[in-house]
């Protein structure tokens, strides 16, 4: 790197240079302040030598845009591209990115494999990051254990320089093709267009290597990669102890060597968080909020005794796919809990009408689970009020686990998902608060997560005075900042 990019220079008039924290071929990452926001960042900055090559300062400035995007717990946020001319015409060009602090994936395996509850979980967490750019129509084409980081608050997916696309060429253009070896899916050997399945095939590899310490096909280079391919047999993971079916059986389909055979992102991250729920299912049950049917009049009892309940069903508590599932009824006799919330206001004359613009009706959401488009607080409770216990009984919820910081921003994130679809939250709105959550997220366990959890809430405040969020939305998307800030980390 030049000599003039030192501690203390001013990148772009705001970005102030405190140490180097890493480097690369093409890069050297710099801990900087931002003057401007006054907060610690990282400033990616690329070799001059490539810098002088307007391609690769294109590159960088597409990674930002990708990468900016993203607005997800498991990507790493990008706030900022820059390009600066010296006196003698040098361009330095840089990514601003959040400071991460945590332990790199790659690092971590120089101690062996993880065990397999820990590997599903960040393979989960990464294949959601995934599953989260395909939607864009992203292909970041270089999922490696070096670009995870470990962090308290989950893993984080780094480094989209080589994202592209969906369709675009998967080559450069001297026709060289992207990527590590070990990691790159077979079709793109022979320069098929980018695709998310290319990332499913590397997130396949990098499930396995968590699981057993290894990669199912060793290879440096393209050549050795070819002929591990060739010659390889079918990988298994019939060796790691104690390890689910359903897992292997994911992690194979994924490091299928016909693309259209791989599950998709969305897919892989629903299975593995299936595997992470209790395996007793009474277990299950217990975990899950109920809630009470209202009580029928005496003459229509055909035998005494409470009210049945129905639990929340283990599926529910998977990833966004399976928020269109129905709910599961036990038993002929059971009344449906959608109707029974339904004839409830029927029940109680002199109840207050629910608040105008209020989310519709869903499951329950679980402590712990992935964010969805339903309502992820909950039912709440109402009041007690005098009324006729022979009349009515008011639903009920369990009260909920104390939650981790990552699953508190989940459902924060789900909330402002909801909203979004909803239409209770401006469109423009949800970037600011996913922003804001995210902050709020990395300061978790340090003194600064009471003011970026005041920062969010000032927000929340503000843009319901200004009309951009409903009264009821706004209610919830408080109670859900309070809840972060009591997160255990």
């Amino acid at each position: 790197m030049k000599a003039s990019l030192h501690a203390g220079r001013l990148l772009a008039r705001r970005y102030r240079l405190i140490d180097q924290i890493g480097a690369g071929g093409m890069s050297v990452i710099w801990r900087s302040r931002d003057e401007v926001l006054d907060r610690v960042v990282a400033v990616k900055v690329l070799a001059p030598s490539l810098a002088a090559d307007a391609r690769f300062r294109d590159m960088v400035r597409e990674e930002a845009r990708s990468a900016a995007q993203l607005v997800h717990p498991h990507v790493t946020a990008v706030h900022d591209y820059g390009e600066t001319v010296a006196p003698d015409g040098s361009i330095t060009s840089f990514v601003v990115m959040e400071l991460l602090a945590g332990e790199e994936l790659e690092h971590r395996l120089t101690e062996g494999p993880l065990p397999w509850p820990q590997a599903v979980e960040t393979g989960a967490q990464v294949a959601e990051a995934l599953a989260a750019a395909h939607r864009l129509g992203i292909v970041h084409r270089d999922i490696t254990p070096a670009n995870v980081m470990m962090t308290r608050v989950g893993a984080k997916v780094l480094d989209f320089g080589i994202a592209t696309r969906v369709g675009a060429p998967d080559e450069d253009e001297d026709g060289g093709t992207f990527g590590t070896p070990a990691y790159v899916a077979p079709e793109r050997l022979d320069g098929a267009p980018a695709q998310p399945a290319t990332d499913v095939y590397s997130l396949g590899v990098l499930l396995f290597e968590t699981l057993t310490g290894q990669v199912p096909y060793p290879a440096d280079t393209w050549e050795q990669l070819s002929a591990a391919l060739a010659e390889g047999g079918t990988p298994t993971l019939d060796g790691v102890p104690g390890l689910p079916a359903p897992v292997a059986q994911i992690c194979l389909r994924c490091l299928a060597r016909e693309p259209r055979q791989r599950p998709t992102a969305h897919q892989v991250a629903a299975a593995l968080r299936d595997q992470l729920l209790p395996a007793d299912p009474q277990a299950a049950t217990m975990l899950a909020p109920t809630m009470t049917l209202p009580a029928l009049p005496r003459e229509q009892r055909s035998q005494p005794g409470p009210a049945p309940t129905v639990p929340t069903p283990p599926a529910a508590t998977g990833p966004a796919d399976r928020r269109r599932r129905p709910l599961l009824v036990a038993g002929a006799g059971v009344v449906l809990v959608a109707g029974a919330a339904l004839l409830v206001p029927a029940l109680i004359p002199d109840r207050q009408p629910p608040a105008r613009g209020l989310p519709p009706a869903g499951p329950v959401l679980v402590p712990g689970t992935t964010p969805s488009s339903v309502d992820p607080t909950g039912p709440v409770t109402p009041s007690p009020r005098p009324t006729r216990p022979a009349r009515s009984v008011a639903p009920t919820t369990t009260a909920p686990a104390a939650v981790s910081v990552v699953e508190a921003a989940n459902r924060l994130d789900g909330l402002i998902e909801s909203g979004l679809a909803s239409g209770q939250i401006r469109s423009d709105v949800g970037v600011d608060l996913r922003n804001l959550v995210r902050n709020a997220t990395a300061a978790a366990g340090t003194p600064d997560q009471a003011t970026a959890v005041d920062r969010l809430r000032g927000k929340i405040a503000e843009r319901q005075r200004e009309g951009s969020i409903s009264p009821a939305y706004a209610r919830q998307l408080d109670d859900a900042a309070v809840a972060l800030a009591a997160a255990r980390t």
